[in-house]
């Protein structure tokens, strides 16, 4: 049994994630993403000006008339999420740590997802897998994903992204779309991230803390590693050090864009100050008008 503030925290969020969805995001997520393809719905008589090439001969011949085919979008979706559980995503210096950012992001996308009859699944990682939810459509399916979202316990602290993107390839053998959603703080992922992103349709939700673009000027500070436990102090009165600090994060982020780049994969960025909700939409927003032209 879970306690009773566990249990009221995940209906918050469920609630604020529905309201959420029914009132913004629900269309926007389906407009961003198509489905697997055309299925056969019906037939109705031809009308002048339509295309010839839909008619259905066989039911044309039987009736005596012309007959064309219908054809609905095939919409169901599986959709599964990535979640990095490894030690450095419980850090964060404003409104909310890494992981509670990260578990709205994925509220948010689960029930979008269910809204739109999808199914929707959840792999949990550090330096290896280790929680596999397998994709499942409804509502006790959407509560159970977002428990584990936000109380899962990692037995592990490292991080290997290229682990987890190389046993997506094994598992999923069908074309998903697949948030992964982490910090980045990782390398030798990029080859992995490519093959990953020619499979499925892959969207990379990098989160970050501003402290990660800048140190303060705050004088000796004692810092840890949260996942190897490693300890240093850091002069942070030294303008050298701060700029080097600064320099080494902006070569990071821009790694990473790079290699979204070279894996034709979509990035969202987000940070702990907040404003989730505007990069989902301006993300959505993004995948519509490059649907449109293409």
């Amino acid at each position: 049994m879970l306690p009773p503030d566990v249990v009221r925290q995940i209906r918050r969020l469920h609630l604020r994630a529905r309201r959420a969805v029914e009132d913004l995001l629900g269309g926007e997520y389906h407009s961003a993403f198509k489905g697997a393809g055309l299925a056969f719905a019906d037939v109705r008589a031809y009308q002048p000006g339509d295309d010839v090439r839909a008619i259905d001969w066989n039911v044309t011949a039987r009736m005596g008339q012309p007959f064309l085919k219908r054809y609905v979008e095939e919409r169901e979706l599986t959709v599964l999420f990535l979640v990095d559980a490894s030690a450095s995503l419980g850090c964060g210096t404003r409104r909310q740590p890494m992981r509670e950012v990260i578990a709205e992001l994925a509220a948010l996308l689960a029930f979008a997802a269910l809204h739109n009859n999808d199914r929707v699944g959840l792999v949990h990682f550090t330096d290896r897998v280790e929680q596999v939810v397998p994709p499942r459509k409804g509502t006790r399916h959407a509560q159970r994903l977002l428990r584990d979202i936000l109380f899962y316990r990692p037995a592990h602290a490292g991080t290997d992204l290229k682990a987890a993107l190389d046993t997506l390839q094994r598992t999923q053998r069908r074309r998903a779309v697949v948030f992964l959603l982490t910090d980045f703080r990782a390398a030798g992922y990029e080859r992995a991230l490519r093959l990953a992103g020619r499979k499925h349709d892959l969207v990379a939700v990098a989160v970050r803390d501003p402290l990660d673009d800048a140190l303060p000027d705050v004088g000796l500070l004692e810092v840890q590693d949260a996942e190897t436990g490693e300890q240093r102090l850091v002069d942070t009165a030294a303008a050298g050090v701060r700029s080097a600090y600064a320099a080494a994060q902006k070569q990071r982020r821009d790694a990473l864009r790079r290699a979204a780049r070279a894996a034709d994969v979509d990035l969202i960025e987000v940070s702990t100050a907040g404003g989730h909700l505007d990069a989902l939409t301006a993300f959505f927003h993004r995948r519509q008008r490059r649907l449109k032209h293409t």
